[in-house]
């Protein structure tokens, strides 16, 4: 199980290639739990000593992203590219903290007062309030949160 993925039972194929000759040099498989970054720096380790790689560079996608990884890679003296995660909401979406919630008429009330009421539960059980979208319309926070949920 991992955040944001969906449930069962998952692998995960981790495969090198060379950038030279665009040869999968590698693949290793994992369960579907474990962190890509995890069996990295073994597999590296085992083309040197397979192949006698001299490694000086790698590319790595953002889900290798670590302080443990950057710095056993910097040791060994190999160049790095690797994505990065922007963390945060990126999808500007109004934070829940900034919204009053009225337990005695189950509504949210907006920074700017307005009220959003409840009209349906998600198949995962999760509760959604909605805004009248004539509410919302001249809102001056619209433009920063555009992602607001309305309904007609």
């Amino acid at each position: 199980m991992r955040d944001r993925k969906p449930k069962g039972f998952y692998y995960l194929d981790h495969r090198t290639v060379d950038v030279k000759y665009n040869i999968i040099t590698d693949t290793f498989v994992t369960a579907g739990n474990l962190a890509d970054s995890e069996p990295y720096l073994g597999r590296i380790q085992k083309q040197i000593g397979k192949f006698s790689f001299s490694v000086e560079a790698t590319a790595l996608d953002a889900g290798y992203f670590n302080n443990y990884l950057c710095k056993k890679l910097i040791e060994q003296n190999i160049s790095t590219v690797m994505g990065y995660r922007r963390f945060g909401n990126s999808n500007k979406v109004l934070p829940k903290r900034k919204f009053q919630y009225v337990k005695e008429s189950n509504v949210y009330i907006c920074p700017m007062g307005c009220i959003l009421s409840y009209p349906t539960t998600n198949r995962d059980g999760y509760r959604h309030y909605k805004s009248k979208k004539e509410d919302c319309a001249v809102c001056p926070l619209r433009s920063n949160y555009m992602s607001v949920k309305q309904t007609q």
